[in-house]
């Protein structure tokens, strides 16, 4: 193995301290007779005991030995690989290494343990190359990555030729692309840790059809993204009203029916806005549409983190990249909180306090398409439940029975509105039979 991965050109940026390389050094003392039994195997277990947290993290399964190659091939960053998830690389001398590396990797798929097993009485590899692995739920482990890495393991596995595993490699790249960024949906913003933008592992399933209501608002919201993933100009969203009425819902529900078409969501929180030109940065030469999404966006007098915002959104010296926008979701429609005194003719400084409101407005002003989401009158809200409630027969209840309980529900959960419908529903799943719904 270590003479299989000294050969390596493209792929050798992969970390030394990863299980590939660990595992090769390994096998090199072993062929040398450089080891004592006890020591090599020790090291051969925590090699083992990595492997099974990397496919407990991404759900894999049968053969661990091939998905954990097909994951180093799916995320290491290198400039053949982010080349090739733009564009078909032509013949050349970059293509005849990379043909040499993956051939390698060929090999490292076939590579047989069976003798390290028989001489140290161990039998771990044997084992992870035909894993069963625990039923799971699909939240403890990230469910993204994990369908794509086990398709890719399949490809290698078929490759016949060195023409059949670059064109299986490659075509990865340009399906589903390279890293974090390519694989995974979203990502949040880390303040700590050594990168920047750290993939969110389990992201909601919710679908835009789950939404009840709100067609107009839906139909916008879709209009300007698919112009955004087509790469057609697109506008900053905002989306704004009363609270509970499907405003993140939508956003998040975009982002699942874009994502196989390129589309990824980047979270941040208004403390994390000095970040933003470093964000924009890192995605602006990828090959995908990054969403900068900013969920319950609002601003009090003294705050004054909205200038990072506007700044980003328009009127800095470097454009905002067109493979990037903004969707922001608040209860309020311009964001500031804003005062009598603010619009008061009867101040000190009253020349000045149109500049004041204007200064406040801008900001959403800047939002190119804004879109409000506004609370359901008493029928819609009844429709709401009835859709709602369509979806789980065993609720047992009829129309006027589930009419009459849910408006008992609102009065004491926060008005009409579709998250009070979701909520009552939810009880009533989880009330036991016989339960009253309400005292």
């Amino acid at each position: 193995m270590y003479r299989l991965t000294s050969k390596l050109v493209i792929y050798r940026s992969i970390p030394e301290d990863s299980v590939l390389f660990c595992l090769a050094d390994i096998c090199r003392r072993f062929q040398g007779g450089e080891y004592e039994r006890e020591a090599l195997t020790a090291e051969i277990l925590e090699q083992i005991n990595r492997l099974l947290d990397i496919a407990t993290r991404y759900g894999f399964d049968d053969n661990l030995w091939h998905n954990y190659l097909a994951f180093l091939l799916a995320m290491t960053e290198t400039p053949f690989t982010l080349v090739a998830e733009k564009a078909e690389i032509g013949e050349g001398s970059v293509r005849a290494f990379a043909e040499n590396d993956l051939m390698l990797f060929k090999q490292l798929f076939s590579y047989d343990f069976s003798q390290m097993e028989k001489e140290l009485g161990i039998r771990c590899f044997s084992v992870i190359q035909n894993y069963r692995a625990v039923l799971k739920k699909e939240r403890v482990f990230n469910r993204s990555v994990s369908e794509k890495v086990r398709y890719f393991s399949r490809r290698i596995e078929e490759a016949d030729s060195v023409e059949e595993m670059y064109l299986a490699v490659t075509s990865f790249y340009r399906d589903f692309g390279v890293g974090r960024l390519g694989l995974n949906k979203a990502f949040r913003v880390s303040e700590e840790e050594p990168e920047l933008l750290l993939p969110i592992t389990a992201t909601s399933d919710v679908r835009l059809e789950d939404l009840v209501g709100y067609e107009l608002q839906k139909e916008k919201l879709i209009r300007n993204t698919e112009a955004f993933v087509a790469g057609r100009k697109a506008n900053n969203v905002l989306l704004y009203g009363d609270a509970g009425t499907g405003k993140s819902t939508s956003v998040k529900a975009i982002l699942n029916r874009y994502y196989n078409q390129g589309l990824r969501m980047i979270e941040i929180y208004k403390h994390q806005f000095c970040f933003l030109s470093k964000i924009i940065s890192e995605v602006k030469n990828r090959n995908y549409r990054f969403i900068i999404y900013m969920d319950d966006l609002s601003f009090e007098e003294f705050e004054t983190d909205y200038k990072y915002l506007k700044a980003v959104i328009e009127g800095g010296l470097e454009p905002r990249p067109d493979n990037v926008l903004i969707y922001a979701t608040s209860n309020r429609r311009h964001l500031i909180r804003e005062t009598w005194s603010d619009r008061s003719d009867r101040s000190e400084d009253e020349l000045h306090r149109s500049d004041t409101v204007q200064e406040k407005l801008s900001l959403a002003d800047r939002f190119g398409i804004s879109i409000g989401y506004f609370r359901p009158e008493p029928l819609e809200y009844d429709e709401i439940v009835r859709v709602l409630a369509s979806e789980h027969p065993e609720i047992g209840l009829s129309e006027e029975e589930l009419k009459a309980e849910a408006r008992r529900w609102e009065l004491n959960h926060g008005g009409y509105s579709g998250r009070t419908a979701r909520q009552f529903i939810d009880y009533l799943l989880g009330a036991e039979t016989g339960t009253p719904l309400q005292e």
